[in-house]
């Protein structure tokens, strides 16, 4: 409990100085024969009562002065959340099982619906691409949607080819429009720019003149893969290729918009970058401590009263004071 006044309560110093003067007013009778009060000598102890419960209710009324204060500070935090779009190549180059023990597509989904299931407050969209761009989910807080969607991505459902303009253009353009301040851009891609009519850095540089950050994610490990080339009578048939990805040019679209390069040559290293972005892009928090103190002086009025009238009615029945 803390005290509104609380130099009032100085006043209760006073009360000991009260009780030394009514000891030293205390007035003597004297009769003439001590005998008819022998018995009494020592008066019943509820006649002491009176100037106790006087005592009591001053007592009370002071602190009431003093304004006695009840509560606590409370802490309320204020998250301004990101505005995420995740683009994901769905080139069939993405089916290359590099990735073990399964392919490309299926770690890179893995891997971002970890990445949103980690999101408190940020709103996530989702894009994917290949030889066009089609945005899959608008950016929104509802993020079961979004992890429906990504595990819902699968290769053929766009014209083949890796458009990453494209790809990109379409995220901005979902950003652009977004709530808050962060705006970032995931990328994935495990190929060169090949197909679409916007190139990748004209959505570079639009990008950067909305303040949207892109990060840049290769896909693929170096050398030689086993990509699929077409369909044969037992199903997908394979080839090893020489794996292709525009490092410079994914390079170059992170440096200007103010964001990172990544290359994920295992599904190891796709799990630590997609950490490592989940650390960089944190929500920003705002912590406001608000102090909220209630009096409770009612309480105490009502008590010195009650002890009052208390008084006033021993003091005029059984505890009857003698002139």
């Amino acid at each position: 409990m803390s005290f509104a006044r609380p130099l009032l309560l100085l006043l209760l110093l006073f009360l000991p100085l009260w009780w030394w003067q009514r000891r030293k007013r205390r007035v003597t009778v004297a009769f003439s024969d001590v005998g008819m009060v022998a018995s009494d000598a020592r008066p019943p102890w509820w006649t002491r009562l009176p100037p106790v419960l006087r005592s009591l209710a001053l007592i009370a009324w002071i602190v009431a002065a003093a304004g006695p204060q009840v509560g606590g500070s409370t802490v309320e935090e204020k998250r301004e959340g990101i505005a995420i779009v995740i683009a994901i190549d769905i080139s069939s180059s993405m089916l290359a099982e590099d990735f073990a023990p399964s392919n490309r597509l299926e770690v890179a989904k893995q891997q971002a619906i970890e990445f949103v299931r980690g999101r408190k407050a940020d709103r996530i969209g989702l894009v994917a691409f290949a030889g066009e761009a089609l945005t899959q989910v608008p950016v929104t807080l509802d993020y079961a949607v979004v992890m429906q969607a990504v595990e819902g991505l699968r290769i053929g459902s766009l014209e083949d080819g890796t458009a990453i303009g494209s790809g990109l253009a379409t995220a901005v353009n979902r950003l652009r429009r977004a709530p808050g301040k962060s705006k970032v851009v995931l990328l994935l891609t495990d190929g060169e720019n090949n197909r679409g009519r916007i190139d990748p850095r004209t959505a570079a540089a639009t990008a950067e003149s909305y303040g949207i950050k892109v990060y840049t994610i290769g896909v693929g490990t170096e050398g030689e893969a086993r990509i699929p080339t077409g369909r044969g009578i037992g199903g997908l048939r394979y080839e090893v290729l020489q794996v292709n990805i525009d490092e410079d040019l994914l390079r170059e679209i992170a440096g200007k918009t103010g964001g990172k390069y990544f290359r994920a040559r295992d599904s190891e290293a796709l799990s630590r970058i997609f950490h490592q972005i989940d650390a960089l892009e944190k929500t920003p928090v705002t912590v406001t401590r608000y102090a909220r103190y209630d009096e409770v002086i009612q309480p105490f009025v009502i008590a010195g009263l009650v002890v009052l009238l208390l008084e006033l009615a021993l003091s005029a029945t059984v505890a009857v004071r003698v002139p």
